[in-house]
């Protein structure tokens, strides 16, 4: 397909993407849009223009601010939507093409609009589903020959966390506090944290609810999954390492994590399928999955100290996910946990097999022992004040990219 609006070849937001968000502007209250190149799209705007007759998407639904409305209409509606669109776009002879009145109202520049958070997530499990990362802190923290724990190899390991201080990709954030123990001192101290750590994550949102006592298949998992974004689920390392034992990650995680604006939909990411890794012991028959659940996206992080340039310390892929997404709705439900439309879950930390690719400052630094360059000759163990940290993916093959913008966020100092 190709659009007939202008866009570089190398945006994110190819024709073939189309993906969904929630932006305002001066004028505009909050509502839901697409983006293709540097254009963000009004969908409630063209909706009411009548181009999208008889689709089954409700106006309420486009002028809500999140996306769940628009999700819970279902795939029966929403993928035929996301056609349309791009019917629309890539059409030589559409009308609206040459409609200059319609076009002028529902077209807008992505620099002119404040993007919002795409969901009202009510719960967000974190999972744990990197085999190399799981063995970079196991080897850290424990030894070599124990990395991972017994259970890690058996079943998607993960956690609850807090839905509240998840925000969207912009939103800068304040150092966070709590106690640690400095491995040479008796006692616990207070304070900032001193190592604050990005993890490189993916997360994906929930588009079909269940009830309490229904589980997901890995064979149903695609029809439960809506699309994915980039997501940095901020880690205070220090603070972690004193608190987690016996009950696992609290404060040094639910101070702030970033979610990028556009959700790619699962259906715009179906060419980019690869095998996920071999599991070796073999997992319960509940948790078996067909070797093609996973996805060649191509990762980046930046650190961006204030006012210098951006340093890229990251290349990662999510293909190296050891769990794949199908494995974690069904583990996640196999109890009969209920989950709902806009739930948002994270794969965990995405590590590579070199260092290039690990996806933390824990593993890049190698808990501060190996200090990264910065392009301005400075040297990041863990990330400082004033630091941003940017977080980038997208998806490459014969000739087609979607990419799912940025996911940033600036570390301010601890409040007193």
């Amino acid at each position: 397909m190709t659009t007939w609006l202008t866009i570089d070849p190398n945006s994110d937001f190819s024709i073939y993407n189309i993906p969904f968000g929630i932006f305002k502007t001066e004028t505009l209250k909050p509502r839901v849009g697409t983006r293709i190149g540097d254009y963000v799209i009004d969908l409630a705007t063209l909706n009411g223009f009548n181009y999208f007759i008889g689709s089954g998407v409700t106006q309420q639904a486009l002028e809500s601010n999140s996306l769940n409305s628009f999700i819970a209409l279902g795939k029966q509606i929403t993928v035929p939507f996301r056609e349309k669109i791009q019917a629309i776009f890539s059409d030589e002879n559409h009308p609206l093409k040459n409609n200059t009145s319609d076009l002028n109202q529902i077209l807008i520049n992505a620099n002119e609009v404040e993007m919002l958070l795409p969901v009202q997530i009510g719960d967000y499990t974190d999972f744990y589903s990197s085999r190399e990362h799981a063995t970079n802190i196991g080897t850290m923290i424990r030894d070599p020959k124990n990395a991972l724990m017994p259970n890690w190899l058996h079943l998607p390991v993960g956690y609850h966390g807090r839905s509240s201080s998840i925000t969207v990709s912009g939103t800068n954030f304040y150092r966070p506090k709590g106690q640690s123990k400095p491995a040479d001192a008796e006692n616990p101290i207070f304070g900032p944290s001193k190592l604050l750590d990005f993890e490189l994550e993916m997360a994906f949102v929930v588009g079909k609810k269940t009830e309490l006592g229904e589980t997901v298949s890995t064979d149903q998992a695609n029809d439960f999954i809506f699309g994915f974004a980039l997501f940095n689920d901020w880690s205070a390392r220090d603070i972690q390492t004193w608190e987690y034992v016996p009950l696992g990650p609290f404060l040094a995680k639910n101070f702030n994590s970033t979610l990028s604006p556009w959700i790619v939909t699962l259906e715009a990411l179906e060419p980019f399928r690869v095998e996920s890794p071999k599991q070796d012991p073999e997992v319960l028959p509940y948790l078996k999955d067909n070797n093609t659940n996973s996805f060649d996206i191509q990762l980046e992080v930046y650190i961006e100290p204030e006012n210098k340039e951006a340093t890229k310390v990251c290349l990662s892929n999510f293909k190296y996910m050891y769990w794949t997404i199908n494995q974690q709705l069904a583990h996640h439900t196999i109890n009969g946990c209920n989950i709902n439309v806009g739930d948002l879950m994270a794969s965990g930390t995405i590590s590579g097999p070199t260092p290039d690719s690990y996806g933390s400052m824990m593993e890049l630094s190698w808990r501060g022992t190996k200090p990264i360059k910065m392009l301005d000759g400075s040297e990041r163990k863990f990330i400082n004040d004033s630091d941003t940290v940017i977080l980038k993916g997208y998806c490459e093959k014969d000739g087609i990219r979607i990419g799912f913008g940025e996911a940033r966020s600036k570390v301010l100092p601890a409040k007193s």
